[in-house]
């Protein structure tokens, strides 16, 4: 959830820094520092509560002229967000450090340093560890040995960016499940929990493993395992355009990436398909043995990832006719699990880096399923390195905190894996090639709806002033429903919840009055007059209606007259979670702005849940 940058270099580093913690702003932050070692190879730091560009201000008037450095943004887990709990940490003017995670173990770690006569000047679990590493240093006078030790005592997950006046021109890192990268450059080396921190400055990196600690010179980069014994790990091309990561003509990165979604369907589809037939390889070269053999699939996920695989649930068993069970990562990893037999473990992550889905994986592995599959949008992730199969949505960068066409691209995967799974049992592909040429067409379909993007604005006019909404879907849309409730709270913080529409009569309808707007997905499938039925329930009570419909004359229906209803293009039933998603992310866009909040940076929330 927070941000590292650091560097060493034969130039100053504070502007390299600080560009890298303004790339880093998606991730969500409260407060931000820096410290480096100056030309008298001493520890100069300087932290504000606050955005980036405050702490840019800050050093016009502090600066910071050093070769060797470290910077932060944080997002408060433990503490209030206040100055003297922002990163880097001190300890004796001789050690600074940054880090990401939560360690576990920090109160009984602080309790032993209290009593060795350590002073603590925050509330942080973090200022423990660069103690600790003063503790051990002043006993072996190494500094690597002092951090391998330290770490052997911590307890959660951690990503450390360590410098030291003993050692001016060294930066240290060590990893273990938060994830770290460092920058090749020529005559200076980086590091960042993310690449795209380092774009400005190279497109080489070294994608850092659990349990390894890294050594960072000008010229060299050493990296080690948990016994201090040294390890190659193998170095990855970037090649991203920095272009990717710019609005352009869009106010907000969420709305350049609800209008890349056309495009990034088909991105996620390119060389995929085949003569009307999914390629059985796309999701690695073992599922031709695999996939005839899955008797069930389980689903692990969180947040929209979990309501892309609410979705999938509904794919798999009608078109495979194969059992799908559907978790939140959090709750699978904590419980006594009932492992079905033959069963494909399949994780939904953007990043793949989420801390409880990475979690889930690695007990799946443990316990023996048939076999793992990462579909996520990293291909240097840690979820993608470690599962069995994998694949990549190429959704493109998302930098949006609500994701929008990570979620889509995951959907498009989902059916994707639906229709090889079908046809791994029953053999026929005559289904396959109509919802592939209907699949192929989605993108065409999608760019009519954002041709829309007014008729919505206009809806979002009627929300401003409300505190509560209610959306509701059938079959594959009541996730969809979900999904639409999710992004209207996490922007707007209005509050939203999604329902199947046939449990309005089970408490839902309780909270309709005319103060209440209620949106409602109602495409011409079997269940279009029980949906229609659920509508008059919510008109009857004064509910105010908006639909989203491909009905065409319901408009003219005087139940509906006086209803805000948007026409939906056509496509096949199966299809219509992808497309009738897109309307409702861009309603919560549009409400977001006019009720003015950070619609890329929505409070309390970050892009990337590295920790639990």
């Amino acid at each position: 959830m927070c941000g590292i940058v650091g560097a060493v270099a034969n130039r100053p580093v504070d502007k390299l820094l600080i560009d890298g913690l303004k790339k880093l702003e998606y991730r969500g932050y409260d407060s931000a520092g820096i410290a480096i070692i100056d030309a008298k190879q001493q520890l100069q730091r300087l932290r504000v509560v606050g955005k980036v560009r405050e702490l840019d201000n800050a050093l016009l008037t502090n600066p910071l002229m050093g070769h060797t450095g470290i910077a932060h943004t944080r997002w408060a887990t433990h503490g209030a967000p206040s100055e003297h709990n922002a990163h880097p940490f001190i300890s004796n003017d001789e050690f600074a450090l940054v880090h990401n995670g939560i360690i576990e173990n920090h109160a009984h770690l602080r309790n032993s340093l209290l009593n060795d006569g350590y002073q603590f000047h925050s509330e942080t679990d973090t200022e423990v560890i660069v103690h600790l590493i003063h503790s051990h240093f002043v006993k072996s006078k190494d500094l690597r040995q002092a951090v391998r030790a330290t770490i052997n005592q911590l307890e959660g997950a951690y990503a450390l960016g360590i410098i030291s006046k003993h050692d001016p021109k060294r930066l240290i890192v060590v990893r273990q499940g938060s994830p770290l990268v460092i920058g090749r450059g020529r005559g200076e080396n980086f590091v960042a929990s993310d690449p795209l921190a380092l774009l400005s400055v190279t497109q080489q990196f070294i994608y850092l493993e659990d349990n390894d600690l890294a050594e960072i010179t000008l010229d060299s980069v050493s990296i080690y395992d948990q016994n201090l014994k040294e390890v190659k790990r193998e170095e990855h091309e970037l090649p991203l355009n920095l272009d990717s990561i710019e609005r352009g003509e869009y106010r907000h990165y969420m709305q350049k990436e609800i209008m890349e979604q056309p495009e990034a369907i088909a991105s996620c589809l390119e060389g995929r398909l085949n003569k009307g037939q999914v390629l059985s390889a796309i999701f690695g070269h073992k599922t031709e043995a695999i996939f005839p053999a899955v008797e069930h699939v389980q689903l692990i996920a969180c947040g929209t990832s979990y309501h892309a695989a609410l979705v999938a649930r509904y794919w798999f068993e009608a078109l495979a006719g194969i059992p799908c069970s559907v978790e939140v990562a959090s709750e699978f990893r904590y419980r006594d699990v009932a492992q079905s037999k033959n069963s494909l473990f399949v994780t939904l992550s953007q990043s793949g880096e989420t801390a409880d889905t990475l979690a889930a994986l690695r007990l799946a592995k443990k316990m023996g399923y048939l076999s793992t599959l990462a579909i996520c949008n990293v291909s240097s992730s840690s979820m993608v390195r470690e599962a069995d199969l994998h694949f990549l949505t190429r959704a493109g960068l998302e930098i949006g905190v609500a994701s929008t066409k990570a979620f889509v691209t995951q959907l498009t995967a989902l059916f994707l894996l639906a229709l090889l799974l079908r046809r791994a049992r029953h053999k026929d592909t005559a289904l396959e090639k109509e919802l592939l040429e209907q699949l192929q067409h989605l993108p065409t379909l999608i760019k009519d709806v954002l041709h829309q993007d007014s008729k919505i604005a206009e809806w979002a006019k009627s929300f401003t002033n409300k505190n509560h909404a209610i959306f509701i879907g059938r079959g594959a849309l009541y996730p969809i429903a979900l999904e639409g409730a999710l992004k209207l709270k996490e922007i707007s913080y209005i509050h939203a919840e999604g329902y199947p529409s046939g449990e309005l009569k089970h408490g839902p309808l309780a909270l309709v009055d005319t103060n209440m707007p209620v949106i409602s997905t109602v495409p011409s499938d079997n269940m279009l007059e029980k949906s229609l039925s659920n509508l008059q329930e919510v008109r009857a009570r004064g509910g105010q209606l908006f639909i989203l419909t491909d009905q065409g004359d319901l408009q003219n229906q005087p139940a509906f007259s006086d209803a805000h209803i948007i026409r939906m293009p056509k496509t096949h039933p199966l299809l219509n979670p992808i497309l009738y998603t897109i309307p409702l992310q861009m309603l919560a866009y549009h409400v977001a702005v006019l009720k003015g909040t950070d619609v890329d940076q929505p409070r309390n929330l970050a892009k990337s849940v590295t920790v639990e």
